[in-house]
C-alpha cells in the first residue's frame, strides 16, 4: 500500500499586507524630527497634547468618513464578543469629538488640543497612497469665534516654514462652506427648509469644483451640465444644471481677486439673497482682516473660493495648505505637488454625542506627504550618520570594548560594539560601512600593550579613496591614525566635528 504523501505546511509570504509598507531607520528618524518641529509650533500656540485609543466604536466614528455614505465602509472594522462594532480610527478628529463629549465637564473651554499618530483607511491603495499613514492635528473646541479659524491658518503657515517649506513654496487657501451653501441656494440646489433634497446634485457640483486644478474650467463646467468624457472614453455623469445655474457656480469658482477684500466683495454679489451665504462672506472678511494684521499677507494665505474639502465634516470656514512648487510625476511630466494639510470648522460633530451644538475648528497635516515634499525639494536625504563602531580584535576582551563604548555613549556620542563574528576584520569594516558609521575604533593586543587605539575616519577615507592611485599614497593618507586610549572620546569628537 502506497504511503500517503504528507503535505508540507505552506510558508507564509514575507510581505506586508496590500496597501501597507515598512519604514526603516532614517525614514523613522526623519518623521520623528518633523513631528517634533510640528508639535513645537502647536505648543507655541498654546495647544496641549492628547493621546486617545487607535480603536473607536463604529457608532462613535459615525458617518463622517469623507465621500462615504455608510459608517463601516472605508474603515477596518470588526465585531467584539459583545457584538459591539469597533474600527481603527480613520482620522484624529472623530475621536476628539468623543473625548470632548465624555470629559467636557472637566476640560477647559475652549479646549485646545493636538494629537499625533497613525490612521487607517480601508480604501483602494495606489502609487504613494497607503492604507496607514500619519496625521498631526490641532483643534480648538468650544468657541464659535472665527478668530480660532484665523489662528489655525496662521499656525499652519508658521508650521510649514518651521519644517523647511520656504515662503513662496506654499499657500494657505481659505473658503467657507456657508458661502458654498449660499451659492447652492441661489442656484436652486439647496432649500434650507428641506436640506436633504437634491443632495446628490450638490455632491456632484462640489466634487466638480474640487477638480478645478486638474480639469480646468471647461472640465468643471461639463460636470456641472450633462457630464464629461475623459481621454480614455469614460463618461462621468454631470449635475444637470442649466446654463444659468452653471454660470453662477463658475462665477463663484473664478471669484478670487488680488486682495481678500475684493474677493469677498465679489462673493457677496454672487450670494445676494442668501443669509447663510452672506454670513459666510462676513466670516471670510474677518479671517482676512485678522491674518493681515498679524503679518500673514497674500504671499502666505489667500481667500480662494475653489477650496471645497470633505463633504460631510465642515459647517463654516475651510482651509488647506498647498505646495506650489513643481515635481516630476512617474512619467517625467512636471506637476505641482499639491495639498499637504487641510481642515475647517465642524460645529455638528460633538452634537452627535451631546445633543447640543459645540463649535469646533481644526487642521490636519499629512506628515508622510510633507516628508515626501521635503525629499522632492532635496531637503531630506538618507545620508544620516550612523554610530561609531568599536571593532573586536579579541573576543575574550569584550568587557574592555564595552567600556570604550560606554565612555563614548556617556559623552553623548552614538556608538556600538560589533556583535557579529569578529573573526574577519574586513567583515567588521564592511558592517561599519553598511551602518554609515563615521569612525571605526580598532584595538588589537599590540595597541592594548601601548595604551592606544586606532581610529579609522571612514567618511574621510571614502572621500580620499577616490583620488588615491598608489600604495604609497594609501599609506600616507590621514584617514587612520593612532591616539592614546585616554584621548578616545576627545579624538572621536574632533573627527565627528570636522566631518560634520
Amino acid at each position: 500500500m502506497a504511503k500517503t504523501k504528507v503535505k508540507k505546511p505552506r510558508r507564509p509570504q514575507a510581505l506586508p499586507p496590500r496597501g501597507f509598507r515598512d519604514y526603516f531607520g532614517e525614514e523613522v528618524r526623519a518623521r520623528g524630527a518633523m513631528l517634533a518641529k510640528i508639535t513645537e509650533q502647536y505648543q507655541r500656540y498654546g495647544f496641549d497634547p492628547l493621546e486617545s485609543s487607535a480603536v473607536e466604536t463604529v457608532e462613535a466614528l459615525g458617518k463622517f468618513l469623507p465621500d462615504v455614505d455608510r459608517p463601516n465602509e472605508g474603515v477596518f472594522a470588526w465585531q467584539d464578543e459583545d457584538e459591539t462594532w469597533m474600527a481603527l480610527r480613520y482620522d484624529l478628529t472623530a475621536p476628539l469629538a468623543r473625548v470632548y463629549a465624555q470629559y467636557r465637564n472637566t476640560l477647559p473651554s475652549p479646549y485646545r488640543r493636538y494629537a499625533v499618530g497613525p490612521v487607517w483607511r480601508n480604501e483602494k491603495p495606489g502609487p504613494g497612497r497607503f492604507r496607514q499613514f500619519y496625521q498631526c492635528d490641532a483643534d480648538t473646541v468650544g468657541t464659535a469665534s472665527v478668530a480660532a479659524d484665523a489662528e489655525i491658518c496662521a499656525m499652519l503657515a508658521d508650521t510649514l516654514e518651521a519644517v523647511g517649506i520656504a515662503r513662496g513654496d506654499y499657500i494657505v487657501r481659505i473658503n467657507n462652506r456657508k458661502v458654498l451653501n449660499g451659492v447652492m441656494e441661489v442656484t436652486g440646489l439647496l432649500d434650507p427648509s428641506d436640506p436633504e433634497a437634491k443632495s446628490a446634485e450638490r455632491g456632484i457640483v462640489l466634487r466638480a469644483i474640487d477638480k478645478l486644478d486638474r480639469l480646468g474650467e471647461d472640465g468643471v463646467r461639463a460636470l456641472l451640465g450633462a457630464g464629461r468624457k475623459d481621454a480614455s472614453g469614460d463618461f462621468t455623469d454631470g449635475a444637470g444644471l442649466s446654463d444659468a445655474q452653471a454660470d453662477i457656480v463658475m462665477g463663484f469658482v473664478s471669484a478670487r481677486r488680488d486682495t481678500g477684500s475684493a474677493t469677498c466683495a465679489r462673493l457677496a454679489e454672487l450670494v445676494a439673497g442668501s443669509e447663510t451665504g452672506l454670513a459666510g462672506v462676513r466670516e471670510l472678511e474677518t479671517i482676512a482682516e485678522l491674518l493681515e494684521v498679524q503679518g500673514y499677507g497674500a504671499d502666505r494665505a489667500v481667500i480662494d473660493p475653489s477650496v471645497v474639502r470633505g463633504l460631510g465634516y465642515y459647517t463654516g470656514p475651510v482651509y488647506e495648505a498647498e505646495l506650489t512648487f513643481e515635481i516630476m510625476d512617474e512619467k517625467g511630466r512636471p506637476r505641482q505637488f499639491g495639498s499637504v494639510a487641510g481642515g475647517g470648522r465642524y460645529d455638528d460633530l460633538v452634537k452627535r454625542f451631546t445633543g447640543q451644538e459645540v463649535p469646533a475648528t481644526g487642521v490636519s497635516i499629512g506628515v508622510d506627504r510633507l516628508l515626501a515634499a521635503l525629499e522632492a525639494k532635496g531637503r531630506i536625504t538618507d545620508e544620516a550618520r550612523g554610530p561609531v563602531v568599536v571593532t573586536v580584535m579579541d573576543r575574550d576582551r569584550m568587557a574592555e570594548y564595552q567600556a570604550m563604548v560606554a565612555d563614548l555613549r556617556n559623552a553623548g556620542i552614538r556608538a556600538e560594539v560589533y556583535l557579529g563574528n569578529p573573526k574577519n576584520m574586513g567583515n567588521q569594516l564592511k558592517y561599519a560601512d553598511q551602518r554609515k558609521s563615521p569612525v571605526a575604533v580598532i584595538q588589537g593586543s599590540d595597541e592594548r600593550e601601548r595604551g592606544v587605539v586606532q581610529l579609522k575616519d571612514l567618511d574621510l577615507g571614502a572621500r580620499l579613496a577616490a583620488d588615491i592611485t598608489s600604495n604609497e599614497e594609501w599609506k600616507a593618507q590621514p584617514a587612520q591614525r593612532e591616539v592614546p586610549l585616554s584621548d578616545l572620546v576627545a579624538e572621536v569628537r574632533a573627527i565627528l566635528g570636522r566631518d560634520g
